[in-house]
């Protein structure tokens, strides 16, 4: 949302009480500069080994503040933290956002950081200077405030305090109340007056917070100028109510990424805050954030988004009239002009859900964002005059999307949706390994938005995704008691992409050498076939014969996955916190013929296996039996879903166990005496 402070008429006269916001009896202790030999005392975190850092306190506070006609946000912080080894160094470099608008700009002040030492019994300090402390312009909306805290080794104690005026009365600060330290406290007050009425989204799946409410009222004084800025001012009062809450948690773990994780963003203890309405004395209550149905007309209006697509476009003529000529049916126009756009435009970056540049420099400079490509997309189809339009969403890294509250911050990613006769196709024009109607795998992140004129909610779960995959391997006795084998499998569908997008950069031969590496033992391939290699809408077939180097004990030990296996339990942790969150759902597939070599007879054999997860939700099998000289082996690992709750993970880490257990099992053959 780009604003700018509301300016209030004199005679406004409501309620509210507006304190400093002053430290409550769980924070009475921490004071700025007060570090004492006792601080340095070992935490009960520093007993787990992995605790790089530990925040000793992080404590927050936004209130509104009169500045002469109108309200300023005030957020103030103080943070203090104790290095523990040399992995923890990064926390003494600090970053402070600042949002930008125009000739209005957030500013930050007051900043002081130490950084304190223990030195033959007394606490040694060493400053932070002013000069240094950076400035980078992140985009024509953020700037960013940087400082490495000096004198930092193993076991300082670092601290700094800041605040941040800001003139943009809607950018309450979020507070986040852990990340991949341990914290002992972490505390947040915000004090709103009741002419604001924001949404609180809280986050909390660990019931870690506590919050305190209290009521008020207080008196705020402006000045005004009643007929210009060359006029005398005049003061005024007015009193508001406000609400003041104060959350609080303590003894906070670490949360850290684990194996498929989209975002900690969606699962990590945090307020944010939204502002939904301002209620003027004597007024009518005026909404601000909208519906969703002005979410999309913003957009689509912003010059910084889709306000060329309701542009002629003749620019785009030429190109267009001759990707179409001849054809009749408009799937076949769009899936022309998608193929044309995808091969033609290289992608920069895939996490903007603004234009970096106006569409038609992007046609003419051949690159540009996800947003800048499949836009322009977007507009060549409608050129063509078929129905196309934008599709935004946010990528699994970059969390969750909001159903009920249109927040443009939630959206990080724009494709382009087409609809023929009934039938709707997603298009992602940025990637060059994905086919016509293809979403990638990143994208698969639950709710999404079309911006037509109904904007209706989109889904794209991964619990719907299925990819499958199956392995065929033939064996048999070669040369010197080698193993001659050969293999053909049907990858997944973006294994597939993978595959394309690897040969293309490497070439065939060299991606086969590296699969080389994969076997166990010595290993050549040769005789590889691919089919689809140019189909990106289809799934690769890939045929290949290799042959392994026998052992010269007389003795041969072989895995019948061979590059196949499940080598390690992606789930290692004893508990979890927050949800397993696969990208897609799994169903592999491995059969292997094996003829036994001459010469050798079978020394051991594993056992058949199977196991359900959750009765009817998953199976493993591993299938082996020997009939004279031949071995029939098959495996077959599938899941009918992708996201499982915290309370089944270790359900699924056993099951994993047993994967891992038994597909590293081997065959031992022994040469006959």
């Amino acid at each position: 949302m780009r604003s700018r402070s509301i300016v209030f008429p004199l005679q406004l006269v409501t309620a509210c009480l507006f304190t400093l916001t002053t430290f409550s009896q769980t924070r009475d202790k921490i004071k700025f500069g007060k570090i004492s030999a006792e601080d340095f005392t070992p935490t009960s975190f520093e007993k787990d080994t992995s605790a790089h850092a530990v925040i000793l306190a992080d404590i927050g506070s936004s209130e509104f503040q009169a500045e002469r006609d109108h309200f300023e946000l005030s957020f103030k912080r103080l943070k203090r933290i104790k290095i523990v080894d040399k992995n923890g160094y990064d926390e003494a470099t600090v970053t402070v956002p600042l949002f930008v608008s125009g000739q209005l700009e957030e500013k930050l002040i007051n900043l002081k950081a130490v950084a304190y030492n223990l030195e033959n019994g007394q606490v040694v300090e060493t400053k932070l200077e002013s000069k240094s402390v950076f400035t980078d312009k992140l985009d024509k909306n953020f700037i960013m405030k940087k400082f490495t805290i000096p004198g930092v080794k193993e076991g300082t104690i670092i601290e700094y305090t800041y605040s941040v005026t800001s003139p943009f009365y809607f950018n309450l600060q979020p507070w986040t109340f852990q990340d991949e330290h341990p914290c002992l406290l972490s505390e947040y007050s915000v004090t709103i007056p009741e002419i604001y009425d924001f949404v609180f989204l809280k986050q909390d799946i660990n019931g870690m917070l506590a919050v305190k409410t209290t009521y008020d009222r207080t008196t705020y004084n402006l000045t005004f100028e009643t007929n210009g800025p060359t006029s005398a001012s005049q003061h005024g009062s007015f009193s508001s109510n406000t609400t003041k809450n104060v959350w609080t948690a303590k003894d906070i773990p670490a949360l850290r990424e684990e194996s498929y994780t989209t975002s900690l963003r969606n699962h990590i203890t945090r307020i944010e805050f939204q502002l939904s309405a301002i209620k003027y004395p004597g007024a009518p209550v005026r909404p601000v954030m909208g519906t969703w149905e002005k979410f999309s007309e913003e957009l689509n209006k912003d010059e910084d988004f889709g306000a060329d697509l309701s542009k002629n476009n003749g620019y785009l003529g030429d190109v267009v009239d001759q990707l179409t000529e001849g054809l009749k049916d408009d799937t076949a126009k769009a899936r022309r002009i998608y193929n044309y756009v995808r091969n033609n435009f290289t992608c920069t970056d895939h996490s903007g859900l603004y234009l970096s540049k106006p569409i038609k420099t992007v046609f003419t400079s051949r690159n540009g964002n996800e947003t800048d490509i499949n836009l322009l997309l977007i507009a060549m189809l409608r050129r063509a005059k078929l129905n196309a339009d934008p599709v935004v969403l946010s990528t699994r890294n970059h969390g969750l999307t909001h159903e009920l509250y249109p927040l443009k911050s939630r959206f990080n990613y724009t494709m382009a949706a087409i609809t023929v006769d009934t039938l709707m196709y997603f298009l992602d024009a940025s990637r060059p390994y994905l086919g016509f109607g293809r979403v990638d795998i990143s994208c698969y992140n639950g709710h999404a938005r079309l911006l037509s004129k109904e904007v209706p909610p989109l889904y794209f779960n991964p619990d719907n995704l299925l990819e499958q995959k199956s392995t065929f391997v033939m064996l048999m006795g070669g040369e010197g008691g080698s193993l001659k084998g050969s293999l053909q499998q049907y990858p997944t569908y973006f294994e597939s992409c993978m595959i394309r997008s690897s040969i293309k950069d490497k070439g065939k031969d060299a991606y086969f050498k590296g699969k080389e590496k994969d076997f166990a033992t010595e290993t050549v391939i040769s005789g590889v076939e691919l089919e689809n290699l140019e189909e990106n809408e289809e799934v690769l077939k890939m045929k290949y014969d290799f042959e392994m180097k026998a052992d010269d004990a007389g003795m041969l030990y072989i895995n019948p996955l061979f590059t196949e296996a499940t080598r390690k339990n992606p789930f290692r942790s004893q508990e979890r916190k927050y949800p397993v969150e696969m990208p897609c759902v799994m169903d592999e597939t491995y059969t292997l013929n094996m003829t036994v070599p001459d010469g050798y007879v079978v020394e051991e054999l594993p056992k058949s296996a199977m196991v359900k997860f959750n009765e009817n939700e998953g199976i493993f099998q591993y299938l082996i039996q020997q009939n004279e000289n031949s071995i029939q082996f098959r495996s077959r690992v599938k899941l009918n879903r992708a996201v499982f709750a915290p309370d089944e993970y270790n359900s699924l880490r056993d099951f994993f166990d047993m994967i891992v257990k038994k597909q590293s099992e081997q065959i031992v053959l022994k040469r006959k005496s």
